[in-house]
């Protein structure tokens, strides 16, 4: 069944390494841990003589932060531009101190408090009133009364009042049911539970968190990768990962993958390998969106052609990537394209502009 799956979560796809980590950890454990910190580190991390594979490329000191984080009574919250990893980095965390990462709300401007916490099922409410079995748990009590982590993915998109629900939960640690009665009224977080949220700095939509939310969480920053070998070999490694998914013969080709991932570096900062000034996109060119890209090139030269796709087949999915918040940057992109004739892809690249839409 999970190879039907099109993402199984993190428990499932590393549950070999996860089985391995929990018999090789002999360390101190936090209350309601699976796993001991250093394991869990290496879990996130990667291990070479336990055979556990680098799984978030960054900064090993944001792990260690994040990780000491969560042995507190304090949230996470993980903030950056889109596409950072961030929602990856609160899936594998939740993997490896809970056993589980599916304990997770989707923030949004229709997200709900019931969404959140627990609603009803009405059937049995209005034939037996408030009662534990009518009572359907959704996450933030589930993650209370197991001792888990639960995961707040996108909070600053949720309305400010929708937010402040968290405000008992993280600072008292118990979740009220008015409509029931005695001690069934009050569900008193377990150990091990606590919250990893993430937030974009960037995207429209995004409500202020107010000031007494903001001070029960630890706020860390995921960054873009700033060395251009570390974001080549990843988006190749994704991209290869997704069409063998994808049902694709041939892996992404390396030339066409250094070209990615410079016009994206080169847009994304305004500047090009050489110092030279370049149009900035408005649009979100991050390495996810490069992997994206990387495996619709793929898709497209297989499916359409039986080959590894080419230039011109990187110039049509760029297209799509660009325009997607302001017209201005498909004219900034054919700009870019025009100055870019120095190598063979890039050449390539620049007699295939005409691909681009308008």
């Amino acid at each position: 069944m999970n190879e039907q799956v099109q993402r199984p979560p993190a428990e499932v796809r590393y549950a070999g390494e996860l089985a391995r980590l929990r018999e090789d950890d002999t360390d101190d454990r936090p209350p309601g841990w699976a796993l001991s910190l250093r394991a869990a580190r290496r879990f996130v991390l990667g291990d070479e003589k336990l055979g556990i594979g680098r799984k978030f490329v960054g900064d090993p000191s944001l792990i260690d932060r994040s990780l000491v984080t969560l042995a507190t009574d304090r949230g996470l919250m993980l903030v950056g531009e889109p596409g950072t990893a961030k929602s990856l980095l609160s899936e594998l965390l939740a993997a490896a101190v809970s056993g589980t990462s599916t304990l997770t709300v989707q923030g949004g401007a229709s997200t709900t408090e019931d969404q959140i916490k627990y609603s009803w099922n009405y059937a049995l409410l209005v034939a037996e009133g408030p009662s534990t079995r009518s009572l359907v748990a959704a996450p933030l009590l589930r993650g209370m009364a197991e001792g888990k982590v639960v995961r707040f993915e996108e909070i600053t998109r949720c309305p400010l009042e929708v937010q402040d629900c968290l405000l008992s939960p993280l600072s008292d640690r118990v979740l009220a049911i008015p409509e029931l009665t005695g001690p069934e009224a009050m569900v008193f977080a377990r150990q091990g539970f606590t919250v990893i949220a993430t937030a974009n700095t960037r995207d429209r939509g995004v409500n202020e968190m107010s000031a007494a939310l903001k001070r029960r969480f630890n706020f860390e920053t995921v960054f873009p990768i700033a060395d251009f070998d570390t974001e080549l070999l990843l988006v190749e490694a994704e991209a290869a990962a997704l069409l063998k998914r994808s049902g694709v013969g041939a892996p992404p080709r390396r030339d066409v993958l250094e070209v990615l991932v410079t016009a994206f570096r080169e847009l994304r900062e305004g500047r090009t390998a050489r110092g030279d000034a370049t149009d900035r996109l408005s649009g979100v060119m991050s390495t996810a969106e490069a992997v994206s890209v990387a495996h619709a090139v793929g898709l497209r030269g297989w499916f359409l052609r039986g080959e590894p796709g080419d230039a011109a087949d990187l110039v049509s999915c760029l297209a799509g990537t660009a325009a997607k918040d302001n017209p201005e940057d498909l004219a900034k992109l054919r700009r870019y394209l025009e100055r870019k004739r120095h190598g063979d892809q890039w050449k390539a690249l620049h007699e295939a502009r005409h691909l681009l839409p308008g």
